[in-house]
C-alpha cells in the first residue's frame, strides 16, 4: 500500500468520524432525529464489506485518481 493509499484511508476515517460527531452534536443541540444520520452511516459501514460500496470512497476514488481504488465494487 502506497503512502497516497494510506492518506486516502485516513481521509475516509476522518470524514466518517466527523459525520458521526456532527450527528451527535446536532442530535443534542437541535433535535434527536439527527441521530439517524449516525445510524445511516453505521449501516453503510456494516454493509460495506459485503456490498463493496462506500459513498465516501467513491468520492475519494474520483478525487484521487493516482491511488488504488478502494471499495470500488471489486
Amino acid at each position: 500500500m502506497s503512502e497516497n493509499d494510506i492518506v486516502k484511508v485516513r481521509v475516509h476515517d476522518g470524514i466518517v468520524g466527523l459525520i458521526y460527531l456532527m450527528s451527535v452534536v446536532l442530535a443534542d443541540q437541535v433535535g434527536v432525529s439527527w441521530i439517524y444520520v449516525a445510524v445511516g452511516v453505521a449501516l453503510l459501514q456494516i454493509a460495506s464489506p459485503f456490498t463493496k460500496f462506500c459513498p465516501v470512497y467513491t468520492i475519494l476514488n474520483k478525487m484521487m485518481p493516482d491511488t488504488k481504488e478502494i471499495q470500488a465494487g471489486q
